[in-house]
């Protein structure tokens, strides 16, 4: 999985009544684009998230992107 600043994750639901969520990657942690990645919620929570299979990245146009 590789991103880049500024591009989303959308998080599926794993069980039933939980529903997808999307963060926003604010820094990327790992070399070339991979993860661990600082994310950033609806609310303004902050973590440190390795996204799994349950997880896609949602590219964002280069003029989008946050600095």
């Amino acid at each position: 999985m590789h991103a880049t600043k500024g591009d989303r994750l959308l998080v599926h639901g794993r069980t039933v009544g939980h529903r997808d969520h999307v963060v926003e990657i604010i820094e990327v942690l790992g070399e070339h684009g991979d993860p661990p990645f600082r994310v950033r919620d609806e609310s303004g929570h902050e973590t440190i998230m390795s996204p799994g299979p349950d997880t896609v990245v949602r590219h964002t146009e280069p003029s989008h992107r946050t600095r």
